[in-house]
């Protein structure tokens, strides 16, 4: 009995900030040995890798529940998995790994195993499964396609393969599929490695109990006029600005909305406003609430950056107090930092800093910089905030006790989908660039000065006003 008990208990493994393995209780261990893995080396359970990665780049922790194959059987999982600090100075991730429901494979019902059967032997280029997050669990390329496969992608989202298009429509034949649980096809795709168009098809894959647990497909290439009418001999010149400003418009409208719902409903959840919930499944809904967040992060970094790269980008000149504007940025970003356990010290209230620019783009570059400075900022560390008057500029100066940036990174950190590490979890890359930009349209400049091990100091100036 305390046998049993004991394996019922969760087992924990923690992974360095290249998912390499660092220890492991041994139930764990023994998954990750089973699938061909040991310590020291990448972890070889894809969908725990998966997961664990994805908390790595958001910055927080995501649970999950998974199916894995464990032999003739699957294992049901519970995944937790958070960033953490593997040593000082060095960050990973911890995972948690709890349920271990042992139930039988996976296999195609009845009538449907020939067809399945027949489905992979077809003329495909290339055949693949995923599992029912469609991240890839098996990917194999036809005879004519040699070296087209990159197992690295095992346990990455099929996406990361494959770049989906709308069909006539407007619609992802694929998204109708995964959300009716049925077969689809006719999915317009063009495989990233290459560039090459390619349809793709996929049946259901339904376990024993009932339930999706992903899709086995195929991808046939294509000759690239197959994904539309045939391309005209002398194409007209497109309006890129009138392309950009739609796109801005389209991605704005599209994604708002269903991420606004997203979020609140998970926030709902989280908080159990209908009744008490199971603990793991109101983490769950934090995730994606968290999740949700980042998404619109995103999405508003590049509207933003439509915006400003506009030739006819327009900022107002009115006059700013910047301090005021400082102190209001830094209100924003409170909760966040004391979640963070990172303190603001902002300007005092009656101290003025007079500056032209526009209130609203002033107090994005400053949320921005602050909110940049408590995300690198250390458990108990301190942002502060400062003004000054330099020559004929007005200064905000945000300061953090961060690990610094090196001075081959100062200038590179202010281009587009830039950052100081990119594999380390952070935001798009945007905001320094958009920042910069915005300051510069105001007559201004943000700039840096630091050192590694010594903080970063992010200096916003305007012209000063009188």
């Amino acid at each position: 009995m305390m046998a049993d008990a004991a394996a019922l208990l969760p087992a924990r493994a923690t992974l360095d900030r290249e998912g390499r393995l660092v220890a492991a209780d041994p139930r764990l261990l023994d998954l990750n040995n089973r699938a061909g893995g040991t310590i020291g080396q990448m972890l070889a359970v894809p969908q725990l890798g998966t997961i664990a990665r994805l908390a790595k780049r958001l910055g927080i922790g995501v649970s999950r529940n998974v199916v894995v194959a464990d032999g003739g059987d699957d294992l049901d999982l519970w995944v937790r998995a958070e960033p953490t600090l593997v040593n000082p100075g060095a960050d990973g991730v911890a995972l948690t790994v709890s349920g271990w429901r042992q139930r039988p494979s996976w296999q195609p019902a009845g009538t449907a195993e020939g067809t399945a059967g027949d489905f992979l032997r077809s003329a495909a280029d290339w055949m693949w499964e995923t599992d029912s997050t469609l991240a890839l669990t098996f990917l194999a390329a036809s005879d004519s396609m040699p070296g087209a496969v990159d197992t690295a992608l095992l346990g990455l989202p099929l996406t990361r393969m494959f770049l989906l298009g709308e069909d006539d429509a407007g619609t992802f034949p694929i998204l109708t599929g995964l959300a009716q649980r049925r077969p689809f096809e006719d999915q317009r795709a063009t495989l990233r490695a290459t560039g090459q168009p390619v349809l793709l098809s996929a049946a259901p894959r339904i376990d024993s109990a009932g339930a999706f647990v992903g899709f086995i497909g195929a991808a046939h290439a294509i000759g690239s006029s197959a994904l539309g009418a045939a391309k005209p001999t002398e194409p007209p010149t497109p309006d890129l600005d009138a392309v950009a400003t739609a796109f801005a418009a389209r991605l704005d409208q599209t994604l708002r909305a269903p991420l606004d719902r997203i979020i609140a409903n998970a926030d709902s959840i989280h908080a159990q406003s209908d009744g008490p919930l199971k603990q793991d499944y109101a983490e769950y809904a934090a995730d994606i609430a968290s999740a949700g967040r980042h998404l619109m992060g995103l999405v508003d970094d590049l509207v933003d950056l439509q915006a400003i790269e506009r030739p006819d980008f327009f900022v107002a000149r009115e006059p700013i107090d910047l301090t005021d504007v400082a102190r209001r940025a830094a209100g924003l970003l409170q909760i966040r930092a004391t979640v963070a356990r990172v303190r603001i010290d902002k300007p005092a209230f009656g101290e003025i800093l007079p500056a032209t620019g526009e209130f609203r783009r002033a107090l994005q570059v400053l949320v921005n910089l602050i909110a940049n400075a408590v995300r690198y900022s250390p458990i108990d560390g301190m942002v502060w905030i400062r003004a000054e008057r330099a020559g004929q500029f007005a200064a905000i100066i945000v300061a953090d006790q961060g690990k610094g940036i090196a001075l081959a990174d100062q200038t590179r950190i202010f281009g587009k989908f830039e950052r100081v590490d990119q594999n380390e979890a952070g935001g798009s890359g945007l905001g320094l660039y958009i920042a910069r930009r915005l300051a510069r349209a105001m007559g201004g400049d943000v700039t840096v000065d630091s050192a590694p091990g010594q903080g970063a100091r992010f200096i916003f100036s305007l012209p000063l006003r009188g």
